[in-house]
């Protein structure tokens, strides 16, 4: 099995010192924000090293630059849920999730041209329900592209890039365009980017047009032939690190061919965000505000969401920072009128807004107060207190799929959070986490029903993550 073959190579990697031949690949990833959750994986991923050329002699090129690009991850985690709100009837649930990549990209020594793999395979074990996609995607191929890179085109260090083929990247802040982190399986395109620019250049622009992978369980993944996804984003850092701006554009085309009973959609979904640090008084902020516009089936769409975070990092022992974080999604008004007004939230990642994941970036109210600190080198932990209301009591609670059985409140529930991540390591990472979910009158007065007992829902997960 391509998971436990990858577990063994990398625990009989711990068992030995890293090569010092191997060094870090050149990340290309943008600025660090302090917001949670909203950081970009960097290009290549970050579990990726560059193995230099050892040989002199070689024909290809010197020992120095490196031109391989190559790692190995595996990603280990239990999970039990009790009174999940996304099941019905309400259940308890465990099961073990196994995650494995490895990749493999070629750089420098052909410049122009440029290549990416990236392997994958997902798994899932012990659940009561079937396997999903969302956690079940066997050994398949989650990148495979090729590039044209031209290091100095726009300037001195400011490269130019054209990717054709499979990818898996993040745009913006996650919300809208993300590879994903936690699922167990992950976003994929096939398609063209173009890119100019990189994260330490004052400006980058990237335009791309895209097909969404379907994850197949056991089969080939596949482009999927009805959806489209048009995308522009232009990141200014001129002015930095007091503001960076980060305006953009996205056009989903929905042509469902294969199936009449399903509604044909155009949405497109402009949006700025705006992040930075107030000078040294230990202030930053990040937000985020889209609207979207156009035709759901015979429905005119009319959307809007907004995210915001404001923290403050104290200077003290522990390095502690203190962050309030708000998010809206605007729901549907009423299903029957000729205007959708539900936000799409595209292929956003969403688990940083609930690790019970309850709630999604779509009608949706959620204040959230956080507190994260190290009081050990390696360990860091961090604390949260969530409320969550729906923006349209007449629109579906997002991630169940259940709707209010009749008005009054829109209050769903409190979460209460906790995670640590202690570092063992440079090849291994220990995690734990916990949530604790105290539902509302919302969530007691739902369509399916609920249980009459639907007093609480606990979810408790522990996580490896090995790295060769």
């Amino acid at each position: 099995m391509f998971a436990t073959t990858l577990l063994f190579a990398a625990q009989a990697a711990l068992a030995q010192p890293a090569a010092p031949a191997s060094q870090p690949a050149r990340k290309d990833g943008p600025p660090r924000t302090r917001a949670w959750g909203v950081r970009l994986d960097s290009e290549p991923p970050e579990y990726v090293r560059t193995l230099p050329n050892a040989a002199a002699d070689s024909p290809l090129t010197s020992p120095a630059p490196a031109w391989l690009d190559f790692g190995l991850e595996q990603r280990t985690r239990y999970e039990y849920r009790h009174q999940d709100a996304r099941r019905s009837p309400l259940t308890y649930d465990d099961q073990f999730l196994l995650r494995s990549r490895a990749y493999f990209g070629i750089r420098e020594v052909l410049d122009p041209l440029r290549f990416g793999v990236e392997i994958q395979d997902s798994r899932e074990f012990g659940t009561r329900f079937g396997d999903s996609d969302r956690d079940t995607n066997e050994a398949d191929l989650q990148q495979g592209f090729a590039e044209l890179f031209f290091e100095d085109a726009l300037g001195p260090r400011e490269p130019l890039r054209l990717q054709a083929g499979r990818m898996s990247f993040e745009l913006i802040d996650r919300r809208l365009f993300a590879r994903n982190r936690w699922r167990n399986t992950t976003n994929a395109f096939d398609g063209l980017r173009l890119r100019a620019g990189e994260s330490k250049s004052p400006y980058e622009l990237n335009i791309l047009a895209v097909r969404p992978v379907e994850r197949r369980l056991r089969r080939l993944d596949g482009s999927d032939d009805e959806r489209v996804l048009y995308g522009a984003t232009f990141s200014w850092r001129g002015w930095e690190p007091l503001i960076q701006i980060e305006p953009y554009y996205f056009l989903l085309d929905v042509d469902r061919r294969s199936d009449p009973a399903l509604t044909d959609r155009l949405i497109h979904t402009p949006g700025v965000r705006v992040f930075g640090l107030i000078g040294e008084s230990g202030w930053d902020y990040d937000a985020n505000v889209a609207y979207q516009v156009g035709e759901d089936g015979d429905r005119t769409h009319r959307a809007f969401a907004a995210a915001g975070e404001v923290g403050y990092s104290f200077d003290a022992a522990w390095d502690p920072r203190l962050s309030f974080s708000t998010l809206y999604a605007s729901g549907d008004e009423d299903r029957s009128d000729g205007t959708t007004q539900r936000f799409d939230r595209l292929f956003g990642a969403a688990h940083f807004l609930s690790t019970s994941d309850l709630f999604i970036w779509e009608n949706t109210i959620a204040p959230k107060l956080r507190l994260d600190f190290a009081p050990l080198k390696d360990l860091q932990l961090d604390f949260a207190y969530g409320m969550y209301w729906l923006a349209s009591d007449r629109d579906n609670w997002g991630a169940t799929g259940r709707r209010i059985a009749a008005g009054g409140s829109t209050f769903i529930g409190h979460e209460l959070e906790f995670r640590g991540v202690y570092r063992v390591n440079e090849h291994m990472n220990l995690e734990l986490g916990y949530s604790h979910f105290i539902p509302g009158q919302v969530a007691n007065n739902v369509v399916p029903p609920a249980d009459n007992d639907f007093d609480r829902g606990d979810f408790v997960y522990v996580q490896m993550t090995l790295r060769l």
